[in-house]
């Protein structure tokens, strides 16, 4: 597999709407047709079914940890595949292109990319995440701060040898991925109308 190769088969992998698929098995409505309108596991909850949205969670973040894992063994040599496919599976997941390109926001993505390019960097992503949630309970501002800790985690990683520059650079271009679809969750958080963690309003 070049590398070309490797990131139009991430894309694609990043592409499948776990939220869509579970939706429809557990026979709940189009996620993008309730709530935030958003196909994620947190959307998915609002439908009433707690199973639903954990597997859709789980799904999602599979999907980044397999496409990396997949690119990593069957791209040789080239340094610059696991974190082109680390970028472009969340992009993928983002702008799906067999959803219309109406995508969730990448979080529970990013968090499979993070496993998959070191369980140390996964890990702290995912502290940080819970760190803000528990004192917070503001789902979306847990992902921004997480968005921003995460490259700096990677950076750290690096000057200890366990990481590559370029999966350095692609974890940073995914935090700005994130904070860039978290746009409007940063305008409600300035104006304290963010919704918190269990009110049952939706979050845009």
């Amino acid at each position: 597999m070049n590398l070309l190769a490797a990131i139009l088969v991430a894309y694609l992998i990043g592409s499948i709407s776990f939220a869509v698929l579970v939706s429809r098995a557990f026979g709940l409505p189009d996620p993008h047709t309730y709530g935030s309108g958003n196909p994620g596991a947190t959307n998915v909850l609002r439908a009433g079914k707690k199973a639903a949205a954990v597997l859709t969670l789980l799904g999602d973040a599979f999907k980044g940890w397999f496409a990396v894992m997949l690119v990593q063994q069957q791209v040789i040599a080239e340094p610059l595949a696991a974190g082109a496919a680390a970028v472009v599976v969340v992009l993928g997941h983002m702008y799906p292109v067999f959803h219309g390109f109406r995508g969730g926001k990448g979080v529970a993505t990013s968090l499979g990319v993070l496993l998959a390019l070191d369980p140390w960097l996964a890990a702290g992503a995912t502290a940080t995440w819970l760190i803000i949630a528990f004192f917070f309970r503001i789902s979306s501002l847990s992902a921004l701060v997480m968005a921003a800790f995460t490259p700096l985690f990677s950076f750290f990683l690096l000057g200890m040898g366990r990481f590559t520059l370029e999966s350095a650079i692609g974890v940073t271009v995914i935090s700005l991925l994130l904070a860039w679809r978290h746009r409007g969750n940063v305008r409600n958080l300035l104006a304290g109308t963010e919704a918190r963690i269990g009110s049952g309003t939706p979050q845009n």
